[in-house]
């Protein structure tokens, strides 16, 4: 029997009625996986292939069949925003199937939530945070929601795997295990997975079972792509030296002619198109918006002009998401990651890129969004840069980011890579949360049962007991935890006002903010107080503060004409992966030509070809700056990079990592050249003792709670889940 008659009835009528030709490739493969085994599941491909439905068919049709005493299915998402999406798909697929579908969140009716605790059935959405608050503060209540669970699915399990989230939902799943004695087969849905291989490990943790991935065939797919370059140059001297190739109007002042022509470029570019612009930071992202509904107010254009990111107000944003969904409407969208994940906003014209993508995942998901139904994906680069002609750093002309952006473009389109995203295996911040969240939901235990309870988690098994203990101890001195007269361990007064708190569930950085009102209308959340009087942007439109409630976190705004700057003090890490780095030297060695650059965008790639070859970076792992500043080109990612320049710190010799994500150090070193490669050689053939390195004594991955963990396990935690010299040894190019 084929698949589409193995489904369930409604599901074969659902079919029918929405004009299906035929079942997708992944679509037929997950039904064999859920039928004919007993495996988790991990569907990987790409945006808009039907991903959602492939999992939803089998298990549903399952389910249908054989009816679960309990909520049969819990589908975990990242996003509010995309709980709300996918219960409108799946409310339009379940109409005739007597399944029903109940959201579980913060904006979630309180009484659908009650209903279904008192007749647990059907398919739950929720978040993770929910989720431990669910098994947190009703215990009891989850045995019967959960007793007969049959399938978990996660969404976007890309985004989980980064961080401590996606851990914090493993810990929750395993408790939840634990607690009603079912193991239910987990499926994992993602657009952009690097090692396949990986997502299987993790998807895994746990459950004692194997987990398939059937490969998919998509085939090639046609993408329209194009790069674009604008320069602002440090003064009408520079201007006016330049060659008028560049096509760059003649000014009296150089400053921002080149900002100026951008905006003005994206204008005509976005121009009566459904776009996303996306940029990297939140404050690029409300200027540029800015720019162009002023540029729109200037050419009588309509304001078709939203900005979309975590800092705008959830209504906001929902009403942006709606009108984007309309064919009607030309809407164009300013964002950061927040339109990254799968939310159905429609077909697509386009898609703009503001500066380079972070990664090629965050490439991949962007290019995603555009290209749904049938169109061909299209996808518009533009750089802006800042040139002072007569610099002395021999490398300062060459534009990383922008050398960057064709490496990823080449290693996703041509190469098919995306970076593997390591585990991490010493979440002590993590393990504090867990902790307190375990003592809150059963009460008093043992030290010897909550170390069973703990440790036996799979994300927490390379931590050690000796570890534990010392990670309690100190819990018991700061007075997050207290003995109690049977030698037990409970929350302490300390504690009790961490886990009573409603930011308590969280388990990722988020600083305080400041809620920002016009009258009654939330515009969202900023991160500062900005004084009465004060102009700043917010959505994309200038605000200027008329009170402030310092007690109530409230910023009182009333709306102004012009263009105001907003700032947030944290905004998106990365790092770079060795694979991305080598990309980008061969980039550089070669002659290779990209059909996808402007013809500024050629001229400006073989100037720093011209500049890279004849500096010596991309043959000799050091290159002199001056007589005593050298440059060590390893052609490492961050992490070796890193490795290799504490190394050296241990030997007296002080490096610098000239900005965050760089390729090189700079290094001021008294002796030769020779010297330097010999040093360098001796550390790569030695065996090095990582926690022998001189690390600054407060050394750390951010996380949040990391204030309750000795300093000693975050140093531990640094140079376990980031220092790899096995990777540098594996990896640096010694010429």
């Amino acid at each position: 029997m084929d698949v589409f008659h193995r489904l369930a009835p409604f599901i074969q009528d659902f079919i029918y009625q929405n004009h299906w030709e035929e079942l997708r490739g992944n679509q037929v493969a997950a039904c064999e996986v859920i039928f004919d085994s007993d495996d988790n599941l991990l569907l990987s491909s790409g945006t808009a292939s039907g991903k959602t439905e492939a999992a939803f068919l089998p298990v549903l049709t399952d389910i249908y069949h054989h009816p679960s005493n309990s909520v049969a299915v819990i589908y975990i998402s990242p996003l509010k925003a995309l709980i709300n999406d996918q219960f409108k798909r799946l409310e339009q697929l379940l109409l005739d199937s007597n399944i029903p579908v109940t959201k579980w969140h913060g904006d979630a009716s309180v009484s659908k939530k009650n209903k279904l605790i008192k007749n647990p059935e059907g398919i739950l959405q929720i978040t993770p945070e929910s989720l431990e608050s669910l098994l947190t503060n009703k215990r009891g209540a989850c045995l019967s929601l959960f007793s007969d669970l049959r399938y978990v699915i996660i969404d976007e399990v890309h985004h989980f795997m980064r961080d401590v989230r996606g851990l914090q939902l493993l810990c929750v799943l395993e408790r939840l295990r634990t607690l009603t004695g079912v193991n239910p087969r987990r499926i994992g849905l993602s657009a952009t997975l690097g090692d396949v291989s990986l997502a299987q490990t993790w998807l895994n943790t746990g459950t004692g079972r194997e987990c398939a991935a059937p490969i998919m065939d998509e085939g090639k797919k046609r993408v329209r792509l194009h790069i674009e370059r604008f320069v602002n140059y440090a003064d009408k001297r520079d201007l006016m030296e330049r060659d008028s190739s560049e096509n760059i109007a003649r000014t009296d002042s150089g400053g921002d002619i080149g900002d100026r022509e951008h905006y003005e470029y994206l204008f005509r570019q976005t121009l009566d198109k459904k776009t996303i612009i996306f940029t990297n930071s939140r404050e690029e992202v409300e200027l540029v918006m800015a720019h162009l509904r002023e540029i729109a107010l200037k050419h009588k254009a309509p304001d078709v002009y939203r900005v979309h990111h975590g800092n705008v107000s959830a209504l906001l944003r929902e009403n942006t998401e709606d009108e984007m969904k309309s064919e009607d409407e030309k809407i164009v969208t300013g964002a950061t990651v927040t339109l990254e994940l799968g939310i159905d906003i429609g077909s697509l014209d386009q898609a703009v890129q503001v500066g380079a993508p972070l990664t090629v995942s965050s490439f991949a998901q962007r290019l995603g969004r555009c290209g749904r139904r049938g169109q061909i994906p299209q996808l518009l680069f533009t750089f802006v840069e800042s040139l002072k002609i007569n610099s002395s750093d021999i490398l300062g002309p060459i534009n990383w980011n922008y050398i960057r952006t064709i490496a990823i473009i080449e290693l996703y389109l041509r190469d098919h890579w995306i970076e593997p995203i390591p585990p991490l295996h010493h979440a002590y911040n993590l393990l504090y949360h867990q902790t307190m969240s375990c003592l809150k939901s059963n009460g008093e235990m043992s030290p010897a049962g909550l170390a069973q309870a703990m440790l036996s988690l799979g994300c927490f098994r390379k931590i050690t007991q000796e570890d534990y203990k010392k990670l309690l101890t100190h819990l018991i001195q700061i007075d997050q935890l207290e003995r109690t007269e049977n030698g037990g361990l409970a929350i302490g007064r300390a504690g009790e006002k961490i886990v009573n708190s409603h930011k308590f569930l969280t388990v990722f950085l988020a600083p305080e903010y400041f809620l920002v009102k016009d009258e009654n209308r939330t515009i969202g959340t900023v991160d500062k107080v900005y004084p009465v009087g004060t102009h700043f942007s917010l959505a994309g439109i200038a605000w200027e503060t008329v009170d402030i409630n310092e007690k109530s976190k409230v910023i009182f705004v009333k709306r102004v004409p012009g263009i105001s700057v907003v700032d947030w003090d944290v905004d998106f890490e990365m790092e770079l992966h060795t694979i991305l780095v080598r990309k980008i030297r061969y980039i550089l060695q070669t002659d290779d030509s990209y059909p996808y650059l402007s013809e500024r965008c050629r001229e400006r790639l073989n100037e720093i070809r011209y500049i890279s070859r004849n500096s010596g970076i991309l043959e000799h792992l050091i290159t002199p700056l001056s007589d005593k500043k050298y440059a060590i080109f390893p052609w490492v990612g961050t992490r070796q990079l890193m490795t290799l320049h504490y190394a050296l710190l241990q030997r007296k010799i002080k490096s610098k990592i000239p900005w965050k994500i760089s390729l090189y150090l700079e290094v001021i070193f008294e002796g030769t050249k020779e010297e330097l490669e010999l040093i360098i050689a001796d550390i790569l053939a030695s065996d090095l003792d990582t926690y022998g390195l001189p690390l600054p004594d407060k050394i750390q991955i951010l996380g949040k709670y990391n204030e309750f963990i000795p300093l000693t396990l975050l140093r531990k935690q640094f140079i376990e889940d980031f220092l790899d010299f096995d990777g540098l040894k594996r990896d640096i190019t010694l010429k």
